[in-house]
């Protein structure tokens, strides 16, 4: 008779349970009991939807889904790096210590923003320490990945809000000329007959944004294989962000001026529909994939 499941798992975990990895084990223990404060701080915030936050829950899934899938190659050839390992953990230790004993004032956000780095910098030291620099670099996406639990630091955010305000306010004004409406324009606000639209920092589409920007990291490590062709996709990102933002608010106003003003403020297209224009840039980051795909294949670099 075969084994049952059970015995099957059990043998399976038995196996793991190498000297290495119960160290490794034990380490990541105590890297929760140390950064428990800051990472439960930030899982909060996650969960309340905020719009700066609300990927984060996602973001060690998704490293975890790639280091499982790489995990023969990753794990193949493994030793003890005791330099590197031990000089990220004590930067990591370092950085968190100054931090949490109030060197630097610092608001919510930005205190979340430099101690999970620290926690990121003290995890990878471990991770380096325990299976080696070999193992770090065949593992150097799904690693780097957890870079995005960081909340982007205040002063970076607003200056990437004012980019997609600005960026879609130019596109908004390209479109709206296309259509040929009637309207004036006052930096970012647009006058059309009746009403006025203002490309607010509501409507810079941040959420949107960073799930685009995701999706074309995964989308560029799983489909291509050069470096350049790769970093062709994600520059992509940013335009195709403000021409989403740009279709939105020509959409919602053409609505509103020839259907009903509701269209602008309160309709639920306006408050919800967000998901109907970002597949829209997400299919036209699909077609620039395809085309990249495409010319790799052809010249089979």
């Amino acid at each position: 008779m075969g084994q049952s499941p059970a015995i099957k798992i059990t043998t399976q975990i038995a196996r793991q349970m190498t000297p290495r990895n119960i160290l490794f084990l034990l380490f990541n223990i105590i890297a929760l009991v140390i950064f428990y404060e800051p990472m439960r701080d930030l899982i909060v915030l996650a969960l309340q939807y905020n719009a700066h936050y609300s990927h984060i829950i996602l973001i060690p899934m998704i490293s975890g889904y790639f280091m499982y899938l790489k995990r023969k190659t990753i794990f193949s050839d493994t030793y003890y790096a005791y330099p590197a390992g031990i000089i990220l953990i004590l930067t990591g230790a370092i950085l968190y210590l100054i931090y949490k004993t109030n060197v630097i004032n610092l608001d919510q956000n930005d205190y979340l923003s430099l101690t999970i780095f620290s926690a990121i910098l003290f995890w990878i030291g471990g991770f380096i320490l325990f299976f080696g620099v070999r193992a770090f670099r065949t593992g150097a996406f799904p690693l780097f990945f957890l870079f995005l639990l960081i909340p982007v630091p205040t002063f970076i955010m607003e200056k990437i809000i004012l980019l997609l305000q600005k960026g879609s306010a130019e596109a908004a004004y390209i479109f709206f000329t296309l259509t040929g409406m009637s309207f004036t324009r006052e930096g970012l606000i647009f006058h059309l007959p009746g009403f006025s639209v203002e490309v607010a920092e509501e409507c810079s589409g941040i959420r949107s944004s960073i799930a685009l920007f995701i999706m074309g990291l995964i989308l560029s490590n799983v489909f291509l294989r050069t470096n350049w062709r790769r970093t062709i996709l994600v520059l992509f990102i940013f335009p195709l962000a403000v021409i989403k933002n740009g279709i939105r608010i020509v959409t919602l106003s053409s609505l509103a001026l020839y259907v009903d003003q509701s269209f602008i403020n309160n309709n639920l297209l306006h408050r919800k529909g967000g998901i109907v224009f970002f597949l829209i840039a997400l299919a036209l980051l699909m077609s620039i994939l395809w085309i990249l795909r495409r010319s790799e294949k052809r010249t089979g670099k």
